[in-house]
């Protein structure tokens, strides 16, 4: 746009905005398609799943789809204000330098002009698209999605307004490029127009001047000199031709936007029929058990999947970590602290006396309709394909162990996994109990197999008045494993090194952020028996 012959005239009306505008807008073009990338979770799914992907190092990209997503986003707000700017800058150079010459090429009607933005289709949609894309900026800060998850739930799905008014504001054909260099070399001189308009001529010379254009100019000269080259004067044969840009943006966003829209429609399909809820649990500290069934299902361990109950929200869903995985039997694993769990529990639990007992087929109609989407890939499909890994909880982000756990305990022989370091630490002694039972049985497993080094599991007390045990005889493996006091992470990291000198250990975590952070620079930092840490969080997309 700067040094281009088709925007010669262009660029001498509206100067550097013109440059700014289309170099922002092109930004936004890439980013506008790429944004939607992450948030096809089925592809996500299959690309995690397949062989296609083969390399550990290229599956980890995946994980890596919420952050992408989010720098997209941020990407396109930044230089939404930039392209905003540089039109706003574009409007008050079309009214100043109102061309006499080109009238085609303006967009003002007469010099000095005000511009009023919202009266044509571009800016109109602009002033709309701004509106739209700051709702969703500030409905997706931290604090909104924390206090009140609607707002950010319903705000973000303005996305399909965005992408309509995207492709009608690129059709308004404001800017205008030269269609014929040819017989219009930019800066030439016209003879016809020169003689018109300055003087009076006899009938017989009233005939059209020949055509005396010289060859094009050379690729090295950026920007042609007006009238004169060479010390020969341009001569062209008529008036330069704009026209209106074919609009682009339609390349960029038609494939991603279609993409997405099958894949919501494949899985609003999919999950148009609601699961049948065979169980209900209460566990302590404040956790709900609740066992399903649905045709077909299939997933892997460390997958999650969506529910959606719409007796609490009619369109809002959420994401939940699959903890076991029995054939067409799935079961899942709620904290009560969440305000969409504290509805659900209250009426899974309304009609239901026996909550610890599998309930009679004829019952299940007492059940609020629950919808499941999914399953989806996360980081801790990777668990089983490291030799070695170390599996970081804390309090209820123990749940995506959970189905790791459980497929170990049906048979450890057929994965990679040859060690496993099980660190999970809580606040009081009774986030244990519910969970005390799936450790148990796996240690109990493996010390019959002959292989009691194959976990190392450490419990960690963070708040506690003196020594507590998990009451109970059968957890007497939990006690001696009981620790008060916080994880020494450095002194951690240096142990597992050492017994596992020059190999690739695998670090998942779902906890806190703080310690998320301890674990993701230690895994970072180098150390002297040559083992490489790799961390994984997880991040539901």
């Amino acid at each position: 746009y700067y040094r281009g012959l088709q925007y010669y005239y262009l660029h001498q009306m509206l100067g550097l905005g013109l440059c700014v505008s289309r170099a922002s807008a092109s930004v936004l073009n890439l980013n506008c398609c790429l944004v939607l990338l992450p948030m096809c979770r089925v592809l996500l799914a299959f690309l995690r799943g397949s062989q296609k992907v083969a390399s550990r190092k290229t599956r980890r990209l995946l994980d890596k789809s919420k952050t992408f997503h989010v720098t997209c986003g941020v990407t396109i707000c930044i230089f939404s204000v930039l392209h905003v700017a540089a039109h706003l800058v574009n409007a008050l150079n079309f009214s100043e330098n109102y061309s006499e010459d080109f009238l085609s090429l303006n967009a003002a009607n007469y010099r000095g002009e005000v511009i009023i933005l919202c009266l044509l289709v571009p800016g109109l949609t602009g002033v709309v698209m701004v509106l739209v894309l700051f709702l969703m900026c500030t409905a997706s800060t931290y604090a909104i999605r924390v206090s009140n998850y609607d707002i950010f739930w319903y705000t973000h799905n303005l996305f399909f307004v965005f992408y309509m008014l995207l492709m009608l504001h690129v059709s308004g054909g404001v800017l205008k490029y030269q269609t014929n260099l040819e017989e219009h070399p930019p800066g030439c001189f016209n003879p016809n127009k020169t003689l018109r308009q300055n003087m009076t001529v006899p009938k017989v010379f009233e005939e059209p001047f020949p055509d005396y254009t010289t060859e094009p100019f050379p690729e090295d000269l950026p920007v042609p000199e007006p009238f004169v080259q060479n010390n020969f004067m341009r001569i062209c044969s008529e008036e330069p031709k704009f026209q209106s840009h074919f609009p682009e943006t339609w390349f960029w966003i038609s494939g991603p936007l279609c993409l997405y829209c099958v894949e919501r429609l494949y899985r609003y399909i999919r999950s148009n029929k609601p699961v049948t809820i065979t169980s209900v649990i209460s566990h302590p500290s404040n956790v709900l058990e609740v066992r399903m069934m649905k045709n077909n299902f299939k997933a892997r361990p460390g997958q999650y999947v969506i529910l959606h109950c719409p007796r609490v929200s009619a369109l809002e869903s959420h994401p939940f970590t699959l903890t076991m995985v029995r054939n067409t039997n799935f079961f899942l694993y709620f904290p009560f602290y969440v305000y969409l769990v504290k509805r659900f529990r209250d009426l899974l639990l309304l009609h239901s006396n026996q909550d610890t007992e599998i309930l009679p087929i004829f019952q299940q109609r007492r059940y609020p309709k629950l919808y499941v989407d999914g399953p989806f890939g996360s980081p801790f499909e990777e668990s089983l394909n490291y030799e070695v890994s170390l599996c970081v909880a804390g309090g209820i982000g123990v749940t995506p162990f959970a189905s790791v756990l459980n497929t170990l305990l049906d048979g450890w022989q057929c994965y990679k996994l040859r060690r496993l370091y099980f660190i999970w630490v809580c606040r009081d002694i009774e986030s244990f109990r519910w969970f005390a039972d799936l450790l148990c049985m796996l240690h109990n497993k493996l010390w019959q197999e002959n292989r009691p080094d194959y976990i190392n599991i450490q419990l960690y007390l963070s708040q506690t008045d003196g020594i507590q045990k998990i009451i109970g005889e059968k957890y007497q493996a939990l006690n001696s494993r009981l620790l008060i006091g916080r994880p020494r992470w450095k002194l951690l990291f240096d142990e597992i090194a050492k017994c596992n000198r020059r190999k690739t250990i695998g670090v998942f975590c779902c906890g806190p952020n703080k310690i998320s952070k301890i674990l993701h620079k230690l895994s970072n930092s180098s150390n002297s028996y040559g083992t490489r840490f790799e961390y994984n969080k997880e991040s539901f997309s």
